[in-house]
């Protein structure tokens, strides 16, 4: 059973002259990087006196980010990444709650450091952690060129399989984030079997789109480093232009969010048949549609295309699907998506119903060997599991203990389609309308099979007293009535939206997702610049934006 480091260590002792890294200019073989790693660790030692427990790492797409989460790793530490474009306060929430005794900071976390005292904050994020230390990407490089002229290197404590790899932090129901630790042991079989399925090896060359406080960037680091590939690190602008990173690049195997390929079409950026290259192409971390899949196919005609799924407390993913080369031969789903898949075949899994009896659509809930064992605070673990109790399920009592036969509720709506599993969409995205239960999935779907529209997301708000959708879409502008007049030919008139905005471009979250909220907001503004619309829905009553 090997920890994060030990992946790395073992591909860097049989391939050191491979390239393991390119980021900012920089090439590093397995060799530079282990000594850039052992470097830092140095640094670490002697800025906080022995082994840290817990490493806040305060950096994105630097060698100072990779080389610290190696050192932080090999000194037996849990990595707990902090974002330097999300806000300091929450920044420092999770520092805390983590219990950070030392800060990794690299040039693009500095303005962080101190902008805590202009929030009103205690001693800035810097007063977050025990220890701060500030790394140029330059020092790193300076300290592998100095540690290859010293008798010895710290020594490696790459942790027991049982402790805990890393600690990201999901956003809360209550507003406060939540810790899911995941430890190296429910790590081994994820990059164990992604390594074989992708036959990632010394050659290939692995994209990183994710940052990493997004838990797929455990895949562009560790899948890569456990089997001697190349990561590949653009700067965030490349992402903008994903085919020219793709083929500029010479990347063979490619990983993001679909929202990557809607943003590059509406961009301009999506051209076909240019990124012959490319092997393997996977899709992650919202539902990938039909037509999403069909443009990536035409940029990247020689790779696979796999959908996969998993919720971070299941340890990156879960599921995975690949469809046929052949679209004739793609199945038809109820909402144009791809199919997530068979759940790997190492975990168990139920759909459960509302009773919590076993059902063909439900929620579908998880266990095995990469199932979290619950949230850093106990309390967060209320109504997320649920046990075996006779010919049902029951929701595991609130305060009792996280056993491994208990099941994880991903809180998603699953559906078993001719043989496959459909995502259906969130659990908490069913809303009611006038009595009527609505999936805010299902409205998506329908709108989204318009000719004109690219991307849809329908949102929920209340309004003069009632709860009424709000239909946010991308593509070529269609006045309002149309588009209620298309609606209504395939939907019931309670599932109608009673408004209709269209984007230029969806707006994105930090990890790359369509950001709902922002959306919502949105229509929020547009609602309150607008008198409040009848008890009805006609023709007539949508607006433009």
């Amino acid at each position: 059973m090997s920890t994060l480091y030990e992946w790395f260590a073992r591909s860097a002792r049989a391939y050191p002259d491979a390239v393991a890294l390119e980021v900012a200019g920089r090439c590093l073989t397995y060799r530079d990087l282990h000594g850039c790693a052992a470097g830092v660790a140095e640094r670490m030692l002697g800025a906080y006196g022995r082994p840290p427990a817990r490493v806040g790492l305060l950096a994105s797409r630097s060698l100072v980010a990779f080389a610290g989460y190696l050192a932080a790793a090999r000194l037996g530490a849990t990595v707990v990444p902090l974002n330097p474009d999300h806000p300091v306060r929450r920044n420092r929430l999770i520092a805390e709650a983590a219990g950070a005794g030392l800060l990794l900071s690299d040039e693009s976390g500095l303005p962080q450091l101190d902008a805590g005292r202009e929030a009103g904050l205690d001693g800035g994020l810097d007063g977050a952690a025990g220890t701060v230390l500030r790394l140029a990407d330059d020092d790193v490089v300076a300290g592998e060129r100095a540690a290859r002229g010293t008798a010895g290197e710290p020594p490696e404590r790459p942790g027991d399989p049982d402790g805990v790899a890393y600690a990201l932090f999901t956003s809360g129901s209550t507003g406060r984030p939540k810790g899911v630790p995941i430890k190296h042991r429910q790590l081994h079989p994820y990059i164990a079997h992604n390594i074989a399925r992708y036959a990632v090896a010394p050659g290939c060359r692995m994209s990183h789109t994710f940052d990493l406080t997004f838990d797929p960037s455990v895949f562009d680091l560790f899948v890569t480093w456990g089997g001697g590939a190349t990561l590949v690190c653009p700067q965030r602008a490349e992402l903008l232009s994903p085919v020219d990173y793709l083929v500029e690049r010479r990347i063979s195997h490619w990983f993001s969010v679909p929202s990557v390929v809607s943003v590059g079409a509406e961009l301009g950026n999506l051209p076909a048949g240019r990124a012959t290259g490319v092997r393997c192409s996977i899709f992650i971390g919202e539902p990938l549609s039909y037509r999403q899949a069909a443009a990536w196919q035409a940029v990247a005609p020689a790779s696979t295309i796999d959908n996969v799924y998993g919720p971070t407390e299941l340890t990156v993913a879960c599921t995975e699907y690949r469809l046929p080369a052949d679209p004739d031969r793609w199945p038809v789903t109820s909402n144009d998506t791809v199919p997530i898949g068979p759940v790997y075949p190492y975990l168990d899994h139920v759909v459960l119903d509302g009773e919590g009896h076993r059902a063909p659509e439900g929620e579908l809930c998880v266990r095995g060997v990469q199932r979290f064992d619950g949230y850093l605070d106990p309390t967060d673990n209320r109504d997320r599991f649920v046990a075996a109790d006779g010919a049902r399920f029951a929701v595991v009592p609130a305060g009792a203990a996280v056993e491994p036969g208990h099941y994880y509720r991903t809180g998603d709506r699953i559906r078993l389609e001719d043989g496959h599993l459909v995502h259906l969409g969130r659990l908490d995205h069913q809303v009611k309308i006038r009595g009527y239960r609505v999936e805010l999935g299902e409205v998506e779907a329908v709108l989204a099979r318009h000719p004109e529209v690219r991307q849809a997301v329908v949102v929920a708000v209340s309004a003069a007293g009632e709860i009424q959708l709000a239909a946010c879409y991308s593509g070529v502008p269609v006045p309002d009535r149309q588009l209620v007049r298309w609606l209504r030919d395939r939907l019931p008139m309670h599932m109608v939206p009673r408004r209709f905005h269209h984007c230029a471009t969806m707006p994105l979250n930090a990890n790359g997702k369509t950001d709902r909220r922002a959306l919502h907001d949105l229509v929020l503004a547009g609602t309150a610049r607008r008198p409040p619309a009848g008890p009805t829905v006609d023709a007539g009553t949508g607006a433009g934006s």
